[in-house]
């Protein structure tokens, strides 16, 4: 059996591990969170990597990564290294192939755009700069599209409506970005559980709702209806997140990895056992790699209705 771990500076409330078959190879999967103390991350990782095939790292990403460039997070960094040999990966692999492919297939069912097309069906990218595959396939697609990297990751009120845009803002930030404590940018151990009002605007805007699920759900107040109608597209959701959007009036819930023992796992999780299977290092896997392996999977998004339209 194939062992991959998930080391996460998120909760460990979210804690989950799930045994499953992958194109005939058995894998266990486990997601284990260190509660936003990376010095345990690190101790955690260089202790179990004989034992480990490959690790995502979760609650963090190695790489900011936009229009073809990256910059290295420095905390993350130091993470990959307590692994030794053993592959390290962040899901960005999969952000770029995976949930590219998620967006053709929903769109090419009609199962996003509101009445009158995509021009007419508003989404928001919580961030498009971790979400870029996902992000650009949505503006080939025609969908009415903001970003909010300058909202949820700097706590600026200012909706993006343009990848240029986006990209500009990477060349001049991300450098110094990378280079800041990771828990500046996003929200890490106990913050993961906490909730604000203060970006529910658009939040509201949007028909759709796409990107990481802790910013989603870090804005969005424990309210009734307040997800009247919308659809978000995400993953690493629990059955707990589920009753949490449902609760909230969520009428679909898209996870772009599968659902497997009651959550989705994350990308990282994901992109860490394709590694696994494709007997690669991990830097030779290639986008080519991983769209064989999804096409060898039959994959397709997962679509939940948590409400029917008006019965929320």
């Amino acid at each position: 059996m194939k062992r991959i771990v998930s080391v996460s500076i998120g909760s460990s409330t979210r804690d989950s591990r799930a045994e499953v078959d992958l194109l005939g190879e058995r894998f266990l999967l486990e997601r284990i969170g260190t509660d936003g103390d990376l010095n345990a991350a690190a101790r955690m990782i260089g202790e179990m990597s004989t034992e480990v095939d490959a690790f995502g790292l979760g609650g963090i990403d190695l790489y900011l990564v936009c229009k073809g460039r990256r910059w290295v997070i420095r905390d993350a960094a130091r993470l990959a290294r307590a692994a030794g040999d053993t592959p390290v990966v962040d899901g960005s692999g999969l952000k770029h192939t995976l949930e590219r492919r998620a967006i053709e297939i929903l769109d090419g069912s009609g199962a996003l755009a509101c009445p009158g097309g995509p021009s007419n069906t508003s989404v928001l990218v919580v961030a498009a700069v971790d979400r870029f595959g996902m992000a650009e396939t949505l503006l080939e697609k025609g969908y009415d599209c903001r970003f909010g990297d300058l909202i949820f990751a700097l706590g600026l009120p200012i909706a993006v409506r343009s990848l240029g845009s986006i990209n500009l803002a990477a060349t001049l930030l991300l450098p110094v970005l990378s280079r800041l404590p990771f828990t500046i940018l996003y929200p890490t151990g106990d913050k993961q559980d906490k909730h604000s009002s203060k970006n529910l605007r658009f939040i509201q805007w949007a028909d759709i709702i796409a990107g990481d699920f802790h910013y989603i759900r870090r804005n969005v107040p424990h309210q009734h209806g307040v997800l009247s109608g919308k659809t978000i597209i995400t993953n690493t959701t629990t059955s707990a997140d589920v009753d949490y959007l449902r609760e909230c009036g969520l009428w679909r819930l898209i996870t772009t990895t599968p659902r497997l023992q009651g959550r989705s796992f994350g990308t990282n999780v994901m992109e860490a056992a394709m590694v696994a299977l494709s007997g690669k290092p991990a830097n030779e896997v290639s986008a080519a790699d991983y769209l064989e392996l999804l096409d060898r999977m039959d994959y397709a998004p997962t679509v939940e209705v948590l409400n029917e339209p008006g019965m929320e």
